[in-house]
């Protein structure tokens, strides 16, 4: 009997695919559970994958490696996908893929399995990833085969089969949870226009429901990473944890959006990422004080570009690896300590140091100095602006003006 490994979380989708997979392909199928943060979800995976007619399960640990490999590369990058979607979902995949690689590989499996649907973004990154590290295997993309049209369609399916599954037809949210984010899809969220319910939170609270008082903390950064809070070295899912706990607690990090999909379409998702908003501001307001103008405004370039290569699952590339190499140059200097102030859905740098500061108050100041002479400035502005001067005279002699 051939083997298939599937992509397995236990949710609606994963928990039909095995019974299909058995009735449709003969397959022997071997469950993939990836650990990227999920919390108790994962607890009784075991049994159910089992029960639901798997013959094995492995259930994977890869929080520190997702912590290190994907989300730090992506932070320093800082890449946000249309200037609000810090990229949760997106940079967890090619992970997952890379392991269902390695354990198909481990176990002589000819195929591998998703759950992802036909519509959208998750099946471009895990089959990317796949033919990236083994062309070789084949994909099978369920939701792209069977006669099940909806979630209700999946519901009844699994109803028939006597598999119980995590959502309902009164509530069906569509759900990924890791430790970077949770995000929300489908049901009431379809229609635009319904704002998100307060219910709808699961890792902190709606910004009304905060404390009435700011929360302060620390950040300690080493060329772009972060090691420490409020001086206390930490491991990175130690800082993560944490910084979910703060921002969860004071309304940070909800963003209720409409996205362009790779595939063609806009979706509507609610994301709760608390620790990665404090993460991405933190950064951002360090590197503004040890990056240099030029070099700063074409990195803002490049985070462009890198969050499209993520976004689109086109992570194990040559350019996504060569903007690293430029990434990394660019955070030699971003090194230093970042104090932030949580406050109802606020989340602000509001302190700031580092021992490689471009910023110098002898230059700065409004008051007296003697480093900086103004009249150095006229000279400047003569020959700066001496193409704009040119053009103004000779639309002033030919008559356009």
């Amino acid at each position: 009997m051939s083997k298939v490994v599937l992509a397995y979380s236990g949710g609606l989708d994963t928990s039909i695919i095995i019974p299909w997979l058995k009735e449709n392909y003969g397959y022997e199928v071997i469950a993939m559970a990836a650990d990227v943060g999920q919390g108790d979800e994962l607890e009784p995976l075991k049994e159910k994958a089992i029960k639901t007619g798997a013959s094995k399960i492995y259930i994977e640990d890869l929080k520190e490696e997702f912590l290190t490999d994907y989300i730090f590369p992506t932070l320093k990058a800082g890449a946000i996908y249309e200037g609000r979607y810090l990229l949760g979902t997106s940079f967890a995949r090619p992970l997952i893929a890379k392991r269902l690689v390695e354990i198909a590989e481990k176990e002589g499996a000819v195929a591998i399995a998703h759950g992802a649907t036909g519509k959208g973004n998750d099946q471009v990154r895990f089959e990317l990833a796949i033919k990236a590290l083994n062309p070789d295997l084949k994909i099978i993309a369920p939701w792209r085969e069977w006669n099940i049209k909806s979630r209700e369609d999946a519901i009844d399916y699994a109803k028939e089969r006597g598999i119980p599954v995590p959502v309902t037809k009164d509530r069906p949210y569509s759900m990924d949870r890791n430790l970077w984010h949770l995000s929300h899809e489908g049901g009431d969220l379809e229609d635009p226009w319904n704002e998100p319910q307060d219910d709808l939170y699961l890792l902190g609270v709606s910004p009304q429901k905060a404390p009435d008082k700011s929360t302060y903390l620390e950040i300690d950064f080493v060329q772009g990473i972060p090691v420490a809070l409020d001086g206390q070295k930490l491991s990175p899912l130690e800082i993560m944890e944490r910084l979910n706990a703060l921002g969860g607690a004071n309304g940070v990090g909800i963003v209720d959006m409409v996205e362009n999909r790779l595939v063609g379409m806009k979706s509507r998702g609610v994301y709760e990422t608390p620790g990665g908003t404090i993460l991405y501001t933190a950064h951002e307001a360090l590197e503004l004080l040890t990056l240099d103008r030029i070099t700063l405004h074409y990195k803002q370039q490049i985070a462009l570009r890198y969050a499209e290569l993520v976004y689109d699952g086109v992570w194990f590339s040559p350019l996504r690896e060569a903007l690293d190499a430029f990434v990394d140059v660019t955070q030699k200097n971003v090194t230093g300590t970042v104090r932030m102030k949580l406050y109802k859905g606020n989340c602000t740098a509001v302190g700031i140091k580092s021992p490689y500061s471009l910023y110098n108050e002898e230059f700065a100041t409004f008051g007296e100095d003697e480093v900086y002479n103004q009249k150095d400035a006229e000279g400047f502005i003569n020959l700066f602006g001496l193409p704009l001067k040119v053009r103004a005279l000779m639309e002033k002699k030919s008559g356009l003006r």
